[in-house]
């Protein structure tokens, strides 16, 4: 299993929720693999606040053997929040991260930085757009509280690569990360 206690830093009692949600994210993440995907119509879910952000709408099923995940908001050029689908009938909300790659960062150290960190995030919520995103190859980030992933859409097999070829982002290999102002 991917998860660790020594992964999470933070009170004691918000780590004991954060471990168990992504206990169960895990534990569905590899049930889930042994499960063909249902064809089911998309899950209507009541269970959110009347002032929570509404997940964009599901275009087409993603592709086979992905988790099906509905984004709830683009944080960055590589970071979205989802409510994403581990087993049938249970969801678990969680922040998915790019696989191997690294955008600008939205709390820029210079303009240049900043330009870039909106171009990508926009990028990256034009590509989600198209829906019927899902999520595979689902792994520990190395901060904690987010998911590193590769994510496909509808249109689009691999967003992160989609990214590197118009130059948004850059390969990232979990090494220190370089600077994006001159």
């Amino acid at each position: 299993m991917f998860l660790s206690l020594r992964s999470f830093a933070g009170p004691p009692q918000r780590t004991g929720v954060l471990v168990l949600t992504l206990a169960a994210f895990a534990a569905g993440v590899s049930a889930g693999t042994l499960i063909p995907p249902i064809g089911a119509a998309p899950r209507v879910d009541t269970s959110l606040p009347a002032d929570a952000p509404r997940p964009l709408p599901m275009a087409r099923a993603p592709l086979s053997g992905a988790h099906e995940a509905q984004v709830l908001r683009v944080l960055d050029g590589d970071t979205f929040e989802a409510r994403v689908s581990i087993w049938p009938g249970v969801d678990v909300t969680t922040r998915v991260r790019l696989r191997s790659v690294d955008a600008p960062e939205m709390h820029a150290r210079c303009d240049d930085e900043r330009r870039g960190a909106v171009a990508a995030r926009e990028a990256l919520t034009h590509i989600l757009a198209e829906g019927g995103v899902g999520v595979t190859r689902v792994g520990q980030d190395k901060y904690g509280g987010r998911v590193d992933a590769d994510v496909s859409t509808a249109r689009t097999p691999d967003v992160a690569q989609a990214l590197l070829a118009r130059g948004l982002v850059r390969r990232y290999d979990g090494g220190r990360r370089g600077s994006w102002c001159g």
